[in-house]
């Protein structure tokens, strides 16, 4: 029976653990790892830390086709970036599907061991996600409370005073 509810969690689980490695990157290198978001949007967390070698290591989140121009020396847009350091962290939310990529990017003078971890949480994008109007809007939205109110008081008090006076 607890094998039963230990499989049936498993199953019901929202996220997947995609990458916990150690690549050996060379200098003015730089390695990646797919997504393969192509039918849901997630929550990436991707993670880093620099077990040897060069420190200024940062990782990207980008386009499959920011990739290419990447490769072809051509400048690419980022969705998220971390500074160069010897470790750091990514936390974007994906919201619509498609091909994405992490890449490890190493631009010291030296090789560098990353500990490269992802996960991918697919449960965010389900009503999870918070949400506030702009200033604009919340000052309208009070000042029309504020006018049903006091219309409704008025009305109110209108109507108990011609039921007073007869």
């Amino acid at each position: 029976m607890i094998a039963l509810a230990w499989i049936l969690l498993l199953a019901a689980s929202t996220g997947v653990d995609l990458v916990d490695e150690v690549y050996q990157i060379p200098a003015n290198e730089w390695r990646y790892v797919e997504l393969g978001l192509n039918q849901k949007p997630a929550l990436v967390s991707a993670a880093y830390d620099v077990q040897g070698g060069s420190r200024e290591v940062r990782l990207a989140l980008m386009r499959r086709e920011d990739l290419d121009r990447l490769r072809e020396g051509a400048p690419q847009s980022v969705i998220d970036v971390t500074a160069r350091a010897a470790s750091g962290a990514l936390k974007p939310h994906v919201r619509g599907p498609g091909d994405f990529v992490i890449v490890v990017d190493n631009r010291g003078d030296a090789p560098a061991k990353v500990h490269l971890r992802v996960h991918l949480d697919f449960a965010v994008g389900q009503g999870s996600e918070v949400t506030q109007l702009s200033p604009r809007r919340q000052l309208a939205v009070i000042l029309i409370s504020f006018a049903v109110f006091f219309g409704i008081v008025g009305w109110s008090a209108r109507r108990l005073l011609r039921g007073i006076r007869r």
